[in-house]
């Protein structure tokens, strides 16, 4: 076996972080410099959807959603307990923790350092992340930890279909809570742009590649898609935190005091979606993916639907331009925790 196929990460995966870290500084320091640039990036939009941002999302989400599977949903009862865990931790405890946590912080500990509008803002900005389970990075997280992969697929599969009817309700209830006025066009706008015709038409290539009945195809397809996607990031990292540059700069404060919760979401959800997992004695294979799902977010709905409904320069996009800049080093930490607990498992 070639040393290719032993190694379960690629050139981009292997260095995540340190491309991620330097499309931050790069976005910051043109951020500074070119200041106008942005702001003609930012006035680039049609009913509050910015075009710039969309385009790249597409280009990020699409070959994620082409594999998505809808038949293999149908072999999920044969083992119930994974998908079980992913569901429960995704639905009906991550966005609730998410949003206590952002109200117990930032409008209690946090009350005489934050101004009141903005912590609202940032609070929604959180709820936004613990409302998108990962769709696009489960694949890279899944595959670093040697999970099963049509698992996986299963997993995400579900969470996809779950999130095209639930998003925005579960959205609106708990901006509802934090009393942020909800907008719901633009909220229903974006889950059509951002997950309804991206998983439509990742199922309707799908369809075609696989006409034949084998997956060759599709898989070519998706490998020849990938760089792009991987562009897609990399622009999407650089123009976000170019936004934000000049509040990155002058307010690093506050980069810090949405870290800490957001942290204390991304740990605290693992180890207990993790400890059940083994507790319920559920396989490595399947345990590990499930707890990576519920722990890393689907960043770049989080981001878009929080520019659709605050703006590019406001607290909630703040919040989940922060969120991208958190996820990458805790989930290859918890990578790293999971690969070395695996002999624990059955």
């Amino acid at each position: 076996m070639s040393a290719e196929n032993t190694n379960p990460m690629g050139l981009f995966e292997r260095y995540l972080s340190l491309w991620v870290a330097l499309c931050i500084a790069a976005g910051v320091m043109l951020g500074v410099l070119f200041p106008k640039l942005f702001e003609v990036v930012a006035a680039l939009e049609f009913a509050s959807v910015n075009l710039v941002v969309a385009v790249l999302i597409w280009i990020m989400i699409y070959p994620m959603m082409v594999h998505v599977d809808f038949a293999a949903i149908k072999d999920v009862g044969k083992k119930p307990k994974g998908l079980c865990i992913t569901l429960v931790i995704n639905w009906l405890i991550k966005p609730f923790t998410m949003a206590a946590l952002g109200i117990l912080f930032f409008e209690y500990i946090f009350a005489g350092i934050v101004d009141p509008a903005d912590a609202k803002e940032y609070i929604a900005g959180m709820i936004l992340l613990g409302v998108a389970p990962c769709t696009a990075m489960v694949f890279v997280w899944s595959q670093l930890v040697r999970g099963d992969a049509n698992y996986t697929l299963v997993q995400v599969s579900i969470n996809d279909i779950i999130m095209v009817f639930a998003f925005a309700p579960l959205t609106a209830l708990l901006l509802g809570v934090t009393e942020v006025l909800v907008p719901w066009e633009t909220l229903l706008l974006s889950v059509v742009l951002y997950v309804v015709i991206p998983l439509l038409a990742g199922y309707l290539t799908r369809k075609f590649l696989d006409s034949s009945g084998k997956h060759q195809r599709t898989d070519a397809f998706t490998a020849r898609l990938k760089p792009f996607s991987v562009m897609g990031l990399l622009a999407m990292v650089i123009l976000l935190f170019g936004f934000q540059a000049q509040t990155i700069l002058s307010q690093p404060l506050v980069i810090a005091l949405i870290a800490i919760p957001l942290l204390i979401q991304s740990y605290g959800i693992f180890f207990l979606a993790y400890g059940w997992g083994y507790v319920w004695r559920v396989p490595f294979t399947t345990a590990a993916p499930a707890a990576l799902i519920g722990t890393s977010n689907f960043f770049e709905l989080a981001v878009a639907v929080a520019i659709s409904l605050f703006g590019l320069n406001s607290g909630a996009a703040l919040a989940t331009v922060v969120g991208v800049l958190v996820e990458v080093p805790v989930m290859l930490s918890l990578v790293a925790f999971a690969n070395r607990t695996r002999r624990h498992f059955a």
